[in-house]
């Protein structure tokens, strides 16, 4: 039975956005020391055991769990997710977490401009005002005209698009399959996907590097159930605005672990980029409620 329970669900994302902080600081650490790939690929061993065990929990089957009539689509998703992982870890380790997480949170952004395209939706002068002014602070942290660009730069920027595209295509999927049916698939075709290519770059791993590799294993298993619990507990349009602390929680991991600065031109875009996040929440949630049922 389904249950709205906002305190619960709002306590589950902040806790969950903590889990996935955590998980890119590790992430940040490992593929310092190793190869991406190799990183990513075990990563990914253990989110295919994790997603088929869920799967066939709630649907009885592995068969069940997989059975989709968009077998193209649901491939394509977990494709680009797990491409969108390995460059963002790559923007961990290149540019930071602070100014790779701040770079980051454009995706809400990007998904509302291409929400129009891709499914169809309406996006309306104030959407695309916050749009606009969210991309103005994004321009504020990477200080084209007032500094090198960096090209590290590209790196969470591209991964912000394709998380934003990830993201568009699950809404798509979810017009024809469950969520544990993409959720199994997601997980599968990213570990097939990920054996192919990281087999070919292993590299031995110290002992103390095998415990931070399960941890990140378990830690990722962990914010993906606690978010599917939060999605359960409460409606998305109450907890999502509070996926935004992974930013903070990032931030506070960059500075106090990794020696990271917190510049204030990334402070300030952040907050901008944000603040056109939470309006355009809010406007689709506006726009939701005033449609006729």
């Amino acid at each position: 039975m389904p249950q709205n329970n906002s305190q619960l669900g709002i306590a589950l994302m902040i806790f969950t956005t903590f889990v996935f902080a955590a998980q890119d600081g590790v992430s940040r650490h490992l593929a310092g020391e190793y190869n991406v790939y190799m990183v990513v690929m075990i990563r990914y061993w253990f989110f295919a055991f994790f997603v088929i065990s869920y799967a066939k929990m709630k649907r009885g089957s592995v068969r069940e769990a997989a059975r989709t009539t968009q077998p193209i689509l649901q491939i394509a998703r977990g494709l680009i997710l797990v491409a969108e992982i390995c460059i963002m870890v790559l923007g961990f380790v290149y540019l930071g977490l602070i100014e790779a997480h701040a770079i980051f949170t454009a995706y809400p952004l990007i998904i509302a401009a291409l929400s129009g395209v891709i499914l169809g939706e309406t996006v309306g002068w104030r959407r695309w005002s916050a749009i606009f002014i969210g991309f103005i602070g994004i321009l504020i942290i990477l200080q084209p005209g007032f500094k090198v660009f960096s090209p590290n730069a590209l790196f969470p920027l591209i991964a912000a698009l394709m998380f934003a595209l990830y993201g568009l295509l699950t809404r798509y999927a979810a017009r024809k399959d469950t969520a544990e049916t993409s959720f199994f698939w997601t997980g599968v075709v990213g570990a097939v996907a990920m054996t192919f290519v990281g087999v070919f770059h292993w590299e031995p791993m110290s002992s103390t590097d095998w415990l931070w590799m399960a941890l990140l294993c378990v830690i990722g298993a962990l914010g993906h159930f606690t978010l599917i619990k939060c999605y359960e507990v409460s409606e998305a349009s109450t907890v999502q605005p509070f996926a935004y602390m992974q930013l903070v929680f990032g931030s506070a991991f960059g500075m106090f672990i990794f020696n990271e600065s917190l510049e204030w031109n990334t402070a300030l875009g952040a907050v901008i980029v944000i603040a056109a996040g939470l309006f355009t929440l809010w406007r689709e949630r506006a726009a939701q409620k005033s449609a006729p049922r």
